[in-house]
């Protein structure tokens, strides 16, 4: 999820200077999982020689609790099920390498919480590694203080292009907002045949206003119109004058970019006034909470997401079943980034020379073409990672994919 907008500031030099005092407390939540104890030695061969010795630990620090706590949790379970099954591959002689143990910290969606936590993973629980975060701009406070570590970071699903700017540690694997922008428009045009377009966003959310410009942008360079842009505050849970200006521009579309709380509430009040065209969203739709808060309202919607839990391919079905079987759920869109990123993450573990902070990150910085839940994925020169993405509709419970976009 992007956070676009978010500026280096005194939330990292603070986080930073608090590490001392991290030390003497810690009251955020702790969860270690996967492998046993061990200090992974600085160098090792993996799977291209001997088997590689000791335990290479993983820091994670995501929101499981806060506003946006379903992206949290739902990344650490796709994560957990990755090292579970690693661990047990190992267990079982199928593949050489190193044993992997897991660190999350809670940073409840807040700036400085991530901070503290990036900063206690590698000053003290001494992590090789790091995943997180969802969003943006929590990633790009975890991303600096792991480029002044040199601990390699792979974000799972911030799609703000200055994420990866920050330094050769800072990875993704996910697509990025212009990309999911156009698809936004794109499918709006060609799927809905829709001409005239209305965008509606929230004015204090950096990415709901930057993924609102990428998609108006796109529908405007593909020949449509938009009839009404409107912005609302996050903190106003009434949007109905909004809606009414909407309502009377009379567009084919409404573009709704946003996270799924504000979301369901605003399709409900449109329901209400009596507005029936669809609503098109991004990837910050995607948890089953959208369908709990918005109910009849927001079905038949679209959004453009990372996979859908329905599609065909081998690795979708085969996680999906895992997934189940683990945790009792249908693991969405942040679920799968999460494997992803850890699946990619053991696969340069595996071909690094070393374990050293610039070999390994040199090491994920060669992936090409390898294939994940949401697709393939090939690290770009920037670091990040260039994949296609699909458009699901919301259906009694479902995300039926259907159209996939490729980049």
């Amino acid at each position: 999820m992007n956070l676009s907008g978010w500026r280096p500031g005194p939330v990292v030099v603070l986080s930073l200077a608090a590490v001392a005092s991290l030390a003497a407390c810690d009251t955020k939540r702790n969860t270690t999982g996967g492998g046993g104890g061990g200090t992974a030695t600085a160098s090792g061969t993996g799977t291209g020689g001997e088997p590689a010795t000791g335990t290479f630990h993983v820091g994670h620090y995501a929101s499981l609790t806060g506003s946006e706590a379903t992206f949290g949790q739902s990344t650490d379970q796709g994560i957990r099920l990755a090292i579970k099954e690693r661990n047990a591959a190992i267990d079982a002689g199928t593949v050489k390498g190193r044993k992997i143990k897991l660190t999350t910290h809670d940073d409840a969606g807040k700036p400085q919480d991530a901070g503290n936590a990036v900063t206690r993973l590698i000053t003290q629980d001494k992590v090789n590694a790091l995943l997180g975060e969802v969003a943006s701009g929590l990633s790009m406070v975890g991303g600096q203080i792991a480029q002044q570590y040199t601990v390699p970071m792979i974000s799972p699903s911030s799609t703000n292009p200055q994420v990866t700017q920050i330094g050769d540690m800072v990875f993704r694997v996910c697509f990025l907002d212009d990309f999911q922008g156009k698809v936004m428009a794109r499918f709006a045009r060609e799927e809905l045949k829709a001409q005239k377009a209305a965008v509606l966003y929230d004015q204090g959310q950096p990415y709901s206003k930057g993924l609102a410009d990428y998609a108006e942008k796109a529908f405007k360079e593909m020949g449509g119109t938009i009839v009404s842009r409107q912005a609302y505050a996050s903190s106003d849970p009434d949007v109905s004058a909004q809606l009414s200006s909407i309502k009377q521009a009379s567009p084919d579309v409404i573009f709704l970019p946003g996270y799924y709380t504000q979301a369901a509430n605003i399709m409900r009040q449109a329901r209400k006034l009596g507005i029936t065209v669809a609503f098109v969203g991004g990837d910050g739709w995607d948890s089953d909470k959208l369908e709990e808060i918005g109910g009849e309202a927001v079905q038949g919607s679209y959004y453009s997401n990372h996979y859908s839990p329905e599609e065909e391919t081998p690795e979708v079905k085969n996680f999906v079943s895992k997934y189940k079987a683990e945790f009792g759920a249908t693991p969405d869109g942040l679920a799968a980034l999460g494997y992803d990123a850890a699946i990619l993450l053991f696969d340069a573990v595996d071909r690094t020379p070393s374990l050293g902070g610039k070999d390994l990150a040199a090491t994920i910085a060669a992936t090409k073409d390898f294939v994940g839940v949401t697709g393939k994925i090939s690290i770009d020169p920037n670091r990040d990672a260039s994949k296609s993405a699909v458009v699901v509709k919301v259906d009694n419970g479902r995300r039926v994919p259907v159209k996939r976009y490729e980049p």
